[in-house]
């Protein structure tokens, strides 16, 4: 009774949970799934964000939907000819942007977290909200590092939620850890050779 009392009251969360596990499962296996299921999972997160007052993450569920969106259209029609993407690595140049994309949104939302909400931690959110941001554009086009980039979220993440005694969704984010290295080394099988790579670029 008291396990199922509990679910009721953290039904929310517990739907995002598994959501989120079934949006993990279809990305590594690159399903088109990926997107809706991801869309759904952002839409249980806003609630629970917004509760726990980790406002710079429910803001980030928001961009969820949108990318969502987008990254399902990518994984069809994103390529140079109009077709579906294939796996490929992010070259220096990419890395540069992206490095530079992720700095600037750290700071604004720092900034925003610091003046304008009561978050209790505005630098580490604002880390996790900013890498999160590149990390799920980087697979909307199914560049390969994106994983690794999750890796490091994810274990901040945790954290984070241990703190906010969010614990089930500090499970899922244990989960994405690892299954984020098993998803980095599964679509490493799959990967486009360079010379091919710089073609569809």
């Amino acid at each position: 009774m008291i396990i199922y009392g509990w679910l009721i009251d953290h039904y929310v969360e517990v739907c995002g949970t598994l959501t989120g596990f079934l949006y993990l499962g279809f990305s590594i296996r690159q399903h088109f799934l990926t997107w809706p299921v991801g869309l759904l999972n952002a839409l249980f997160y806003i609630a629970v964000f917004y509760t726990s007052r980790i406002y710079a993450d429910m803001t980030l569920q928001f961009y969820y939907v949108v990318i969502s969106i987008y990254g399902w259209w990518c994984w069809y029609h994103g390529s140079a000819t109009g077709n579906s993407l294939m796996v490929t690595k992010t070259d220096g140049a990419l890395w540069q942007k992206l490095m530079i994309s992720f700095f600037l949104l750290f700071i604004v939302i720092a900034y925003i977290l610091l003046h304008y909400t009561d978050s209790q931690v505005p630098y580490w959110d604002a880390v996790t909200t900013a890498l999160s941001i590149v990390a799920t554009w980087m697979l909307a086009r199914k560049k390969i590092e994106h994983w690794l980039v999750w890796v490091v979220v994810d274990t901040i993440s945790m954290g984070l939620f241990i703190f906010k005694e969010l614990y089930p969704t500090t499970l899922l984010f244990f989960v994405y850890t690892v299954l984020a290295v098993y998803g980095y080394a599964e679509w490493k099988k799959g990967i486009v050779p360079d010379a091919e790579e710089r073609r569809l670029a």
